[in-house]
């Protein structure tokens, strides 16, 4: 079969790996041999603030004791509850040392949210930063946590006193993040026996209803993902002096994606990581002009959009300033695309799930092809098949099926899911539809369960976004189907419209899509939105949001 016979190992670049040997080892080892081998090396930039890899190392190897010390076993699960910052860093590193397991929680979770995922990762631990200290207080009156560390993020800042407890509200018998690093303790690691396939993360998936699924990654997968994510664009990236090497750190540590591509690649690659806490227009731009290049930034398209449709767009050489740029997580338009080439900037498109560490497909460095996601990873074992699990031919749409050594172990404490998304023989199902060439690009359509049916024809929402974000005054687009009695369901999109764009009409956009649309694809409904479009903190589109609104305006 064509897919058995891995024909797109002819797009890779000409020094990417076709296939590699992954050292089965705990997955700190990473970070612990960059300290060893460039001790000096500045490992995080945090306005302003640097730590060398050798204080790092030394911080991280003083917490995993403290942690082992406070009665943390190996595979008990740490909740973490912070924006990006070297406190994170530090937590995450310390907690696959002590044998536990990190569980991603977004700090913009609501109340109920995190109730929900604390009781069901059984955290023995969270790991929070003091804007989120009240509701902690108030959540563990149920939960009964026994560790909660707290830290404030100026502590780790330049020319800032570092916080008390007692300014930060804390509870007696809470632990003081930078209190517990200055404790007395041996800059080794704690003796605990890690195996290689040990959970190492949980991080949670959306789903539809209920609970969201909470995807097991192993110390292997992390160790996987790390290494490709730096020998895939090495024909880029090997060129730049080891002093000079940094990482962009923007895309949020509360999800794989940001964990994989900042904090695991940093460690590989001994790179600089340049934290910012979150994507701040302005900020970003203060920041990009304080360093003279930036090696790798993994970036989500609606970053680059802020970018390159703000005023001062023109401050930055952007052939310069950005050797390497890689974002997933939603598709590029094509305007973008555009835009982004004229300043002669080029980023990669991939694309990946949670249970797969955000890694499994991407563009050979300087061969982009609009509308897709690149080719499959090294050593991504990809099929595209049909409903009855046959594998489809070249251009024909399938859904996308996978093996790799970045695939997860399995659903947290949900076998039945587990069993539903992987076939008997190993393969992970991954609910999205997607194409072929002849080169091996893949060309993701659609999730399935967004497909809308309308007047008895499938059609794929991201069909009609992609057409919409076409038109020269539209920012964001999202497509969903709403009931109809008649058609089944009715096509709505909501669209947001670019900044400075004063009016338009829902029937200029109907008519637009129907010069580049089959007409049972055109929506019926068109919405304005004044406010961004739900998505999530990695810029994947959240239509469930969206249905649920139309859904309660009928009831």
């Amino acid at each position: 079969m064509v897919y058995e016979s891995k024909y797109w190992l002819k797009s890779y670049n000409w020094k990417t790996p076709k296939t590699l040997s992954y050292p089965k080892i705990p997955a700190y080892y990473t970070f612990r041999n960059a300290a060893a081998y460039s001790p000096d090396m500045v490992a995080t930039w945090f306005y302003g603030a640097e730590i060398t890899y050798r204080e790092l190392y030394q911080m991280v190897c003083c917490l995993a004791n403290v942690l082992v010390e406070k009665g943390i076993k190996k595979g008990d699960r740490i909740g973490f509850l912070m924006p990006n910052c070297p406190q994170f860093v530090i937590a995450y590193w310390a907690t696959l040392m002590a044998g536990a397991v990190v569980v991603n929680l977004n700090p913009l979770y609501t109340r109920e949210e995190l109730r929900e995922l604390f009781e069901d990762a059984d955290v023995s631990a969270i790991i929070a930063y003091d804007a989120l200290v009240p509701m902690i207080k108030d959540l563990n009156k149920e939960a009964k946590i026994s560790t909660i560390i707290v830290t404030k993020l100026s502590d780790f800042m330049l020319n800032i006193p570092v916080s008390t407890p007692e300014q930060l509200g804390m509870e007696e018998g809470w632990l003081h993040f930078s209190q517990l690093l200055k404790t007395d303790k041996l800059a080794r690691p704690p003796l605990v026996d890690i195996k290689w396939d040990d959970p190492a993360v949980i991080q949670y998936t959306g789903g539809t209803t209920g609970i969201p699924k909470g995807a097991v990654l192993t110390q292997y997968n992390l160790t996987a993902g790390a290494m490709n994510v730096v020998l895939w664009s090495c024909g880029c990236i090997d060129n730049i002096r080891p002093e000079k090497k940094n990482v962009f750190s923007v895309l949020p540590f509360s999800h794989i994606y940001g964990e994989i591509c900042c904090i695991c690649e940093a460690a590989f690659s001994v790179s600089t990581m340049i934290i910012l806490p979150r994507f701040d227009i302005d900020e970003v731009f203060d920041t990009l002009n304080k360093f003279e290049s930036i090696t790798y930034w993994p970036a989500v398209p609606t970053m680059l959009q802020a970018l390159f449709y703000h005023p001062r767009v023109d401050e930055i050489d952007w052939h310069k300033k950005i050797i390497y740029c890689g974002t997933g997580a939603a598709p590029a338009p094509l305007a973008l695309i555009n835009k982004c080439r004229e300043y002669d900037f080029s980023f990669f498109e991939g694309y990946g799930m949670s249970e797969t560490a955000a890694l499994a497909i991407s563009t050979p460095y300087n061969a982009h092809r609009p509308s897709s996601c690149g080719v499959p990873y090294t050593d991504v074992d990809l099929r595209l098949v049909d409903e009855d699990g046959n594998d489809v031919p070249l251009g024909e749409r399938g859904e996308i099926w996978m093996k790799s050594p970045y695939v997860m172990k399995e659903y947290w404490r949900n076998p039945e899911e587990t069993a539903r998304v992987f076939t008997e023989d190993g393969w992970l199902k991954s609910g999205d539809i997607a194409y072929m060439d002849e080169d091996g690009y893949v060309f993701i359509v659609d999730r399935t369960k967004d497909m809308i049916i309308a007047g008895g024809f499938n059609v794929y929402p991201r069909d009609v976004d992609e057409v919409l974000l076409k038109h020269p005054k539209v920012a964001d687009a999202m497509t969903i189907g709403i009931p109809d009695e008649y058609r089944g369901e009715n096509i709505k999109a909501f669209i947001q419209l670019k900044p400075g764009v004063e009016s338009a009409t829902p029937e200029e956009m109907i008519a637009f899509c129907r010069e580049h649309l089959a007409s049972y694809k055109v929506p019926r409904i068109i919405e304005f939105r004044a406010e961004a479009l739900p998505r999530t903190n990695t810029g994947k589109a959240l239509r469930r949001i969206l249905r649920d609104e139309e859904l309660t305006k009928t009831e």
